[in-house]
């Protein structure tokens, strides 16, 4: 071994990113496969390599049992030189004896190269899944790398993420070189790397668009109490603020609504809906309803079922088109809605028309949280 070897290991160090132990390590393990491939050592040996840190010289270290009359002098050794090494040596002991050949530097030259660039690739690839990993459920930005038939590919720098077909919006359409922000689903090891999956219709993608846009989210003054969302059409958001004199949807909305608006963007005009959470039941089904005016709201605790007065002219737009205001509604606060019209409070224009149906919404099972259980 040469003295410039340990500057080729410094330099790999340093371009890899991996510790210079690392290499050491994988250079060790390299000559141990090049020794026993060219002496022919029995599998059963064990053979054990250091290489000074300093220097770059390899030592070879073989256990040979202690014995009377060599027979085999891979794996034996006589009484008198095991002696010689080690003064109380008896006959049946096994001692470590170093057996570095004289031509050693050039086999391992030859034969550790591979093996050396192999563990240095599996530690790359380990840094890069312990990386990604520590950012599962958190939300990243990658560039659509190539669109397959039922996945698109995101270049995320030092790996690449997968968006299947189920996570993907239906009314986006994805081309080269887009950005996206996306949120990690899950991360496992491959053989070629972590295999990092990617969604845009996960529920906590909204919770962490609202997290990077409003620092009053981000600093734990404003908090989502709840999120329900139909990726791509509409999203409702609940926000309690923690602490007194903050008004938690004009943080979320922001100056002229720009802070909402860049969400909105970033979800290719998915219409979010800001509403204040609220302790009672009644307040935050009438405020989840929004932006339909509710004149009364009365809960059932027995069987979480809520029936709500609204204006005869505002009906349509408390149900909603094809139901998604009443439905997301329900979905965010956890509780069946039953939306009638206030005859009271009818106008004139549709006083002659006959009542409208009753219309009910049931809560999804997963409102409270998403679906890993986590806490919205």
């Amino acid at each position: 071994m040469k003295s410039d070897f340990i500057t080729a290991i410094n330099q790999l160090s340093s371009e890899k990113g991996v510790s210079k132990n690392v290499v050491l390590q994988a250079v060790e393990a390299a000559l141990v496969s090049a020794y026993r491939r060219n002496f022919n050592i029995p599998a059963a040996q064990k053979v054990v390599v250091h290489v000074a840190p300093q220097t770059g010289q390899a030592h070879v270290f073989v256990e040979k049992q202690v014995v009377e009359a060599v027979k085999d002098p891979r794996t034996e050794i006589t009484l008198a030189e095991a002696r010689a090494q080690q003064t109380k040596a008896q006959v049946g002991n096994v001692l470590e004896v170093e057996t570095t050949p004289s031509n050693f530097g050039r086999i391992a030259a030859q034969t550790a190269k591979q093996v050396v660039l192999q563990r240095l690739r599996e530690a790359e690839r380990d840094m890069v899944f312990d990386e990604y990993a520590e950012r599962e459920g958190d939300i990243i930005t990658g560039i659509v790398h190539r669109i397959e038939p039922k996945a698109v590919i995101l270049d995320l720098g030092k790996a690449e993420a997968t968006l299947p077909a189920s996570e993907q919006v239906i009314s986006e359409h994805y081309h080269l070189n887009q950005r996206l922000k996306v949120y990690v689903v899950e991360v496992e090891r491959g053989h070629r790397g972590p295999q990092i999956t990617v969604s845009r219709t996960h529920r906590s993608l909204i919770k962490r668009l609202f997290e990077l846009e409003v620092p009053e989210i981000y600093n734990g003054v404003v908090e989502i109490k709840s999120i329900a969302r139909e990726p791509g059409a509409r999203s409702k958001v609940a926000v309690y603020a923690r602490q007194e004199g903050v008004d938690p949807v004009g943080a979320c909305v922001g100056m002229r609504g720009v802070r909402i608006q860049n969400i909105v963007n970033e979800l290719g005009g998915e219409k979010i809906d800001v509403v204040q959470w609220h302790p009672e039941a009644a307040n935050y089904i009438a405020n989840a309803l929004s932006p339909a005016q509710v004149v009364g709201v009365q809960t059932s605790e027995a069987d979480k079922t809520a029936t709500v007065m609204v204006p005869e002219r505002q009906l349509s737009l408390a149900i909603g088109k094809e139901g998604q205001n009443a439905r997301l509604a329900a979905k965010l606060t956890g509780w069946r809605i039953d939306i009638k019209p206030s005859p009271g409070l009818a106008t004139a224009k549709v006083a002659d028309k006959p009542a409208a149906p009753r219309v009910e919404s049931e809560p999804a099972s997963e409102v409270a949280s998403d679906e890993r259980g986590e806490e919205l």
